[in-house]
């Protein structure tokens, strides 16, 4: 029988296999805060990632590119804090933002989750808090103690309050870990140092504390001996004190230097979780200290662990990447206590604290004793306490209740239900049963208060016995009892009918909503409106019939009510309620009239019959709501007419729901019946509706009476807003014909829609009495000169003056016009003209006197608008004309006069006198025409004057354009008139630019030669000068050096750059050597004329230091080094050194840079002129000059010069740079480029770098200094990337012995790694093959396995092969490796462990033919261990095909217990051979699986008795009856004949055995049979058989046991009908429910006054009282609030 374990362990995933790098399995890079996630950090590639494993879906790897040195996620949430350097910061995965950032200002050691809003935080100096909440700051909790310096933190854990704080550390000391621990109280602000290797916090309540014990344990484990400590911390005054625990922590022999890492303390079980480094996992009792259990679950180091939230357990990953959780195996632990352990008290103790199984017999036994002894309280504890409730059962209420009460001591029942009700809640029986007493004794306050607190478990029958009582208080119980039919009887019984509803759909149930309508109507019928509301109304829908609720109100008579709620249901206006609908509004019709107006004018429903209700209506008065409802037209006419009775407002909007054609029809029928009481409506509808119905019949409509005021009042309403032209005439015609001559006045003055012409007609036809409606018309229309001719010819004269006088003075013009085409009088004309005072449109009147050569008809009129002081231009502009047309004085007219337009005057003289246009245009400044008229007529000197007093640049660009034909003489006149005139300097400047725009250089030459040269005012003008000889260099450089020369006041800088850039480059010298610009002459020298010797020559003649560093930059530039630095010498000009530096080192003239940069590092202290002096000295080989500057003080970067001399291989020079600047790593390179390889080795020691060692170590090496290359290379090892090329290096010069060596002296190196172990493991196999198994077996768990293993492959080595397969968890390649090469790698014990692992099953069977063909007497041994996973039938056929069967018979024996068919034929085939019958008996009856009738048919004919009875034992298996009587009857087993019959149940076949010893004599037997087939005998028969044979006295012994056993079933009848019968009758006294058995659709009992079992009691009115059996009262005495019961 396997072993009981009090625990559940479990691998939950294989990081590796998740493709998690081995190397990153560690306590530095892996984090698991709890047990939900795993976070850890790894480098794939260049790229560092951070990978996070969900436990809940292991399988899915979240990968996020993140550098940081450390990530911890939060314990239930997927956001993650990253630590790198000192910058802390919190991310929401999910989200993508970031939480909370801060910077520290030390280094953060150790940090994790505290809390789930805390992170704790250890430095080297302090310990720190902080909340992710808010903006707060880490908050420092208090400073580490010195007995944690130099440890290493592994751990920092608080308590459930946060009062208690503990740091743990660890580190090495006198070859041993130590543990050192710092717990801080933080209300009393002081900490204690404590020697520790895990700790936790712990809360316990225990009975007889009011509190919690606040628990402190840790575990350590010292030179002396391992301990493991409980103490209380924080202890609460008036609790009983904790007795502080001290237990041995047991370690095994052989591990020496284990030591605790871990510790979890299950809050569910009270139970400590310890675990150690080499794996083991121990478990304690928290109370008692006591050792549970302890085992090893992991090969390797569990470095984290958490707590495992599911199971309450401990959760933790090890260096193998393994994910593994121990956990308390609820269903074992307390047998394994028991049995293991043998500790009584500790399973009681944790089986009734956890509720657990295992300890039940011992619980109730406890119980019994205390009973017995009369102990009750502790008994009464005891079944409250019971685990899972086994003693809280009706019994023990019952045992409890025959306990009589002790003298001044409650009863023992109710110290059983006060320790219930402390623990926590009662059950069904012991809810009910503490219920009796309470309300007996009026209570109820008690119970109110237990079912707050949910001490009580709500039953029907508890709510039955409280509703005696409390009606409100029953409800609340049917409500936690879930009994729907009591619960809705309660609401009905208490009026809450508007929870029915809810509750009901709350909990599914279905009552008779209907028949409840009908009770609530007749109770409160305001109450059934608001239930009858909510029923329709409901979320899911309607849950009573609509029409069934109408019907309930109408069988009632209650109109208002029916009315109020079907307003509610029929709301939403659905086409399936149009019955309804109909039926509301005809019983308001019927009833309430003016209720059914009020629905109809709310519009509510539109699926009623429109056509029923429209006649209701009528009748009732309505006619409104008559008309909204009829659709013939004949209803509406005959309804339409009572416009009496209606409200004029909605007869209007009523037209606007009938046609065009019945609109027309209705207004007719109104105008016929009464037209001066209708005819204001029908305005009004005509008005609102002509839009629809169209004027055009409104106007016929109005027309056809003869209406002209009913059409004057329509179209005055609608002619504003009408674009019809036909409205607007017919306006017009009415209202002149009624009148209104204002109105027609006003729609002729802003109407635009008429026909201007058809009015004008009719107008002059209606012969009105004001003609001011035609004047406007005219006006409008530009009808004046027909106006003019009909005021004319009907001699109107008023009406022309008073339309130029007051209507429109614009139009006087147009007026003249017709009058001079009439032929009217001059003086008439001239009076009307100086009687208008408005504004007339001078240019106008001007234009129709032209027209008609009538001009000087204007002369009084102008004369006299002139004399007003009018400026109107035009006014002038006219009498111009007239002055120049009379010649009267014009030439003068035009020059003073200042208010006419001179481009119009100018154009009316061009043809007149061109002098004239322009003096007008020069006035005027018409540029464009005094141009245009000035060449046509050959007034060029007139132009160029003009032109020089312009000065616009625009005019003289449009004046000296190319394709003007007169430029020529244009130019000839500025250059020998205009010009010289002038004396303006502005005049002459705007000339020349314009010359030089027009792009004229000779004619500009030849201008500025005759002003400047020649003589004049501008000749020593400077910019004049300048002109001129930019002119030259622009269009004739052979002047320019003339003009230079002649020339002196003129900008020289300016006109030099200008040469130079024009390629004069002597002239540019000539202009820099006049004025002495020295630098600018040799400039040109140096860049332009490119000549270094003449630039020379001319600075020595001048000799300015400006002028020797520009010549030393040319000659630099022409790499002439020697000279450029004696130039800068003799300029003393250092600041061009980065250039000389980089010529002079191309050209190697190190000498004369040495001259230079000393010079230099006079002038200025630069890094780069030091650097480079320093570098020049090397390069000379002056080392002493070297050393001496820089011991001097310096500002050299010597480090840099130190690697550009090794780069040039100045090994002496690089050697005494790098030791000054104590750059070790290059000074070893150096040294051993100078083959001082022991002092490279020093150097490379100082410098500890990387690179430094492999160079080192590749010098020693390629020279035979293995000792020095040896110490190089322990520093290289450790990096695990520099391995393999190290390697390489050895192997390539075959120094395999030299490599093996190094490699050995690594592996005690404290920074040792997989690698190291893995390649010296794969040397072994290739050059030291008989040391690799011991290799192997020392550091198997510190290789790369499957490296190792393929180098091994390729070695041979079969043993080692096989044993990294083994550890490699390969154990199917193990295996076959081991059948492949038995003669090295085989042993049995070896392959028996490797091939119950393996996982590919035909292994297994190669593994029996490998047995058989070599180890055959092993195989049973081999097959015991594989039992569990083989196929026991394909095992059983390859045996029996190599007929090798017996061989295996202990197996077949040992796994006959599977009952398989091929094992119980091999194995009965077997013990037949062997004629073992007893066996073969004992395996058929066991083990069926197998063909019976076949094996049964084999025994039968067998010379043994015992296999032919075996025989008949198969065929009565098989119910083969017959066939086995008979064959035991041929073999004279008669007692196997008798059982077979006993057991075929067959009476025909017991019988005939009866005949059978009848006729056989055989009477002992036929007695005997009778008894054994005792239940298939027919005693009639029997009597017969023994009658007819005198068999009377073996038979007598079955005669009497007949009749007693008939005896017997009598009585037990008769007792079983009278317990019928009091039942019956009990069951009719039985109180019944509120709603009667016989469903919901009867009358509800509380209105029901004949409901059976209510008598007259108690109760209100209209209720039936209910008799309550009492409790005599006394029966209970009193105990935790139970006194007075």
């Amino acid at each position: 029988m396997a072993q009981i374990l009090p625990i559940r362990f479990q691998e939950h995933v294989q990081l590796q296999s998740l493709g998690i790098n081995a190397a990153s399995i560690g306590f530095n890079t892996l984090t698991m805060e709890s047990d939900k996630f795993i976070c850890v950090r790894e480098k794939v590639g260049e790229q560092n990632q951070v990978v996070i494993l969900d436990m809940n879906d292991p399988t899915n790897v979240v990968r996020r590119p993140i550098t940081a040195d450390s990530a911890i996620m939060h314990p239930t949430t997927r956001v993650i804090a990253l630590k790198s350097q000192r910058q802390l910061q919190i991310f929401n995965i999910d989200m993508k933002a970031k939480i909370k950032s801060h910077n520290m200002h030390e280094d953060v050691v150790f940090w994790k989750w505290i809390s789930l809003n805390t992170i704790g935080m250890v430095t080297e100096t302090a310990v720190y808090h902080w909340s992710v909440e808010g903006e707060s700051v880490p908050q420092k909790m208090f400073d580490r103690n010195a007995n944690l310096a130099g440890s290493q933190i592994i751990n920092y854990r608080v308590n459930s309050d946060e009062k208690w704080l503990l740091l743990v550390g660890i580190s090495a000391q006198q070859g041993r870990v130590v543990g050192n621990m710092q717990l801080y109280s933080k209300e009393r602000g002081v900490s204690q140092p404590l020697e520790g290797h895990a700790a936790a916090f712990a809360d316990l309540k225990l009975d007889g504390a009011a509190v919690p014990y606040k628990l402190f344990t840790f575990a350590v484990r010292t030179a002396n001996g391992a301990k493991l400590h409980i103490v209380e911390v924080d202890h609460k005054e008036g609790t009983p004190p904790f007795q502080k625990r001290a237990v041995d922590v047991f370690f095994p022999p052989d591990a020496v230097n284990d030591f605790p890492v871990a510790m979890q303390v299950s809050k569910k079980y009270d139970i400590i979780f310890l675990v150690t480094k080499y794996g083991f996992i121990h478990l304690y009792d928290l109370e008692t200290g006591t050792c549970i259990y302890m085992n090893r679950i992991s090969g390797d180091t569990i470095f984290v662990t958490a707590e495992m939230e599911a199971t309450s357990g401990i959760i933790g990953v090890n260096r193998k990447g393994q994910v593994l959780s121990v956990s308390i195996d609820e269903e074992h632990i307390i047998q394994y206590i028991l049995t293991t352990l043998n500790n009584p008290e500790l399973a009681l103790r944790l089986a009734t604290r956890n509720s657990l199984p295992g300890a039940d017999s011992l619980v109730v036994d406890r119980f019994n004793v205390c009973l017995q002894t009369a102990n009750w309280s502790e008994a009464a504890k005891i079944a409250a306490t019971s685990p899972r409730g086994i003693l809280r059962t009706p019994a023990t209420i019952e045992r409890f209740k025959q306990i009589p009460a002790a003298p001044n001591t409650p009863p023992p029942i109710l110290q059983y239900f006060g320790i219930l009700l402390e623990k926590g809640e009662l059950n069904k029986v012991e809810s009910i049963e503490l219920a009796r007493p309470v309300l007996q004794q009026g209570r109820k306050q008690l119970l109110e208060k237990w079912l707050k607190e949910d001490k009580l478990e709500c039953s029907e029958e508890l709510g039955d016995i409280v509703k005696q009582h409390d009606l409100t208080l029953a409800l609340s119980v049917y409500l936690r009892a879930n009994v729907p039919q009591k619960v809705v009887a309660c609401f009905a019984e208490t009026g809450q009918y508007n929870k029915i509803i809810l509750y009901a759909k709350k909990v599914g149930y279905q009552p008779d909503y209907t028949y409840l309508l009908q009770y609530i109507m007749r109770m409160d019928p305001e109450k059934g409106s608001e239930f009858a509301t909510l029923l329709i109304n409901d979320e899911g829908g309607p849950l009573v019939n609509l029409e069934g609720i109408v019907d309930v109100f109408a069988s009632l008579n209650m109109v208002q009510q029916a009315t109020s709620f079907l307003l509610d249901a029929l709301k939403e206006n659905k086409p399936e309620h149009a019955a309804l609908q109909t039926r509301l509004l005809e019983m308001n019709l019927m009833h309430a009239p003016q209720v059914a107006d009020a629905i109809l004018g709310n519009q509510m429903f539109t699926h009623y019959d429109r056509a029923y209700i429209a006649g209701l209506c009528e009748k009732a008065g309505l006619y409104q709501r008559a008309l909204e409802h009829y659709t013939d037209i004949y209803d509406i006419k005959r309804t339409i007419v009572h416009t009496h009775l209606l409200q004029p407002e909605w007869v209007v909007n009523f037209f606007g729901t009938l046609s065009v054609e019945q609109s027309l029809e209705c207004l007719r029928e109104m105008l016929s019946n009464n037209i001066r009481q209708n005819l204001q409506i029908v305005v009004q509808v005509a008005t609102k509706y002509s839009e629809q119905v169209g004027a055009a019949q409104l106007i016929e409509l109005f027309e056809s009476f003869k209406s002209f005021e009913g059409l004057y009042y329509y179209l005055g309403s609608v002619v504003n807003f009408s674009q019809d032209p036909e409205v607007h005439f017919k306006y017009i015609q009415a209202a002149c014909r009624t009148g209104q001559l204002k109105e027609v006045e006003r729609i002729c003055r802003e109407s635009n829609c008429y026909d201007p012409e058809r009015v004008k007609t009719f107008l002059k036809e209606a012969k009105l009495t004001d003609q001011l409606p035609l004047i406007i018309v005219c006006d409008r229309f530009d009808f004046v000169h027909d106006l003019v001719l009909y005021l004319y010819q009907n001699n109107l004269y008023k009406y022309i003056e008073i339309y130029v006088q007051k209507v429109n003075p614009t139009r006087t013009p147009q007026v003249i016009g017709a009058l001079l085409d009439v032929d009217c009088e001059e003086s008439v004309i001239k009076n009307l003209l100086l009687s208008v005072r408005g504004a007339i449109p001078i240019d106008l009147l001007v234009e129709e006197t032209e027209k008609r050569n009538r001009l000087k008809l204007l002369s009084p009129f102008l004369e006299s608008r002139i004399k007003e002081g009018s400026t109107d231009p035009a006014v002038y502009n006219a009498i111009a004309k007239i002055y120049i047309d009379t010649n009267s004085n014009a030439e003068q007219f035009l020059k003073e006069n200042e208010f006419y337009d001179a481009r119009v005057v100018g154009k009316y003289c061009e043809k007149r006198d061109p002098y004239l246009a322009f003096i007008a245009y020069e006035r005027g400044r018409c540029d464009q025409e005094l141009i245009q008229i000035t060449n046509e007529n050959s007034m060029f000197k007139h132009q160029a004057r003009y032109l020089v007093r312009r000065q616009d640049p625009e005019l003289w660009n449009f004046a000296l354009q190319p394709t003007n034909a007169y430029r020529r003489q244009l130019v000839d006149q500025v250059v020998a008139t205009a010009l010289p005139e002038t004396q303006d300097p502005e005049d002459v400047s705007i000339a020349v630019k314009a010359f030089m725009a027009a792009d004229l250089p000779s004619e500009l030459i030849e201008l500025l030669e005759k002003l400047v040269i020649e003589g004049s005012v501008f000749s020593d003008n400077r910019n004049l000068q300048n002109l001129l000889i930019l002119t030259a260099v622009k269009t004739d450089k052979t002047r320019v050096m003339d003009y230079v020369t002649r020339l002196d006041n003129y900008d020289a800088p300016d006109i030099a750059g200008i040469a130079v850039g024009s390629d004069l480059f002597e002239e540019a010298f000539a202009i820099y050597k006049k004025y002495d610009q020295h630098v600018n002459a040799v400039t040109v020298l140096i860049q332009n004329l490119q000549n270094v010797d003449r630039a020379f020559e001319y600075a020595e003649r001048v000799d300015q230091p400006e002028v020797w560093s520009k010549l030393a930059k040319a000659q630099l530039d022409h790499t002439r080094v020697k000279d450029a630095i004696d130039s800068y010498l003799k300029a003393d000009d250092a600041t061009n050194y980065a250039e000389v530096i980089q010529v002079a080192e191309r050209a190697n003239k190190f000498e004369d840079l040495v001259r230079f940069l000393q010079m230099a590092r006079k002038k200025i202290r630069e890094p780069a002129v030091e650097s480079e002096l320093v570098f020049a000295f090397a390069k000379t080989g002056r080392l002493a000059d070297l050393e001496e500057f820089i011991s001097a003080p310096n500002i050299a970067v010597i480090g840099q010069v130190g690697e550009r001399c090794f780069e040039e291989k100045m090994y002496e020079a690089a050697k005494i740079l790098f030791n000054n600047v104590s750059n070790w790593g290059r000074l070893a390179s150096t040294l051993v480029y100078l083959n001082e390889y022991q002092s490279a080795v020093d150097c490379a020691r100082k410098a500890n770098a990387t690179k430094v060692w492999k160079e080192v170590n590749a010098a020693c090496v390629d020279n035979g200094e293995f000792r020095l290359a040896q110490i190089c290379a322990l520093h290289l090892i450790v990096h695990a990337e520099e391995l393999e090329e190290l390697i390489r290096l050895y192997e390539r010069r075959g120094h395999f012995d030299e490599l093996m060596t190094l490699l050995e002296a690594g592996l005690g190196l404290e920074r040792a790694h997989m690698g190291m172990f893995t390649e010296l493991a794969i040397l072994y196999s290739k050059y030291k093959s008989e040391r690799l198994m011991e290799h192997l077996r020392l550091f198997w768990q510190r290789i790369n396995i499957p490296k190792v293993i393929r180098a091994v492959e390729a070695a041979h080595l079969w043993s080692e092969l096989v044993f990294l397969y083994t550890h490699y968890d390969e154990y199917d390649n193990a295996a076959l490796t081991i059948m492949s090469h038995s003669a090295d790698a085989w042993e049995h014990a070896t392959f028996k462990d490797i091939i119950v692992k393996v996982s590919n099953l035909e292994i297994y069977y190669k593994a029996l033919r490998f047995y058989l063909d070599e180890q055959p007497l092993l195989i049973n041994d081999l097959l015991t261990v594989m039992t569990p996973r083989v196929d026991h039938t394909r095992v059983v056929q390859m045996f029996q095909k190599t007929n090798n069967l017996p061989l295996i018979k202990p197996y077949l024996i040992a796994v006959q217990q599977a009952n398989n068919q091929a094992v119980n034929n091999a194995y009965n085939e077997l013990l037949i051979e062997e004629e073992d019958y007893k066996s073969l008996r004992d395996s058929i009856d066991h083990f069926d699986h197998f063909d019976n009738l076949a094996l049964a048919q084999r025994l039968e004919k067998h010379e043994l008795l015992e296999f032919r009875r075996i025989a008949a034992h198969l065929y009565k298996k098989n119910k083969r009856w017959r066939q086995s009587i008979t064959l035991s009857k041929q073999d004279k087993l008669y007692k196997d004949a008798m059982e077979t019959a006993a057991e075929s149940r067959d009476t025909e076949l017991a019988e005939e055995l009866l005949q059978f010893f009848i006729d056989n004599g055989k009477k002992e037997c036929f007695a005997a049979c009778l008894f054994t087939c005792y239940d298939l005998l027919r005693p009639d028969v029997i009597m017969e058989i023994a009658w007819k044979n005198k068999l009377q006295d073996f038979a007598m012994p079955y005669y009497i046991q007949v009749v007693r056993e008939y005896m017997t079933k009598v009585d037990a009848l008769e007792k079983a009908n009278q317990e019928r019968t009091v039942k019956e009758v009990e069951k009719e006294k039985q109180d019944t429910t509120i709603i009667p058995g016989g469903g919901l659709g009867n009358p509800l009992m509380i209105t029901y006054g004949g409901a059976p079992g209510f008598g007259v009691g108690g109760g209100a009115p209209g209720y039936g009282g209910v008799g309550v059996g009492g409790i005599p009262p006394g029966t209970y005495g009193g105990v935790n609030g139970f006194q007075t019961f």
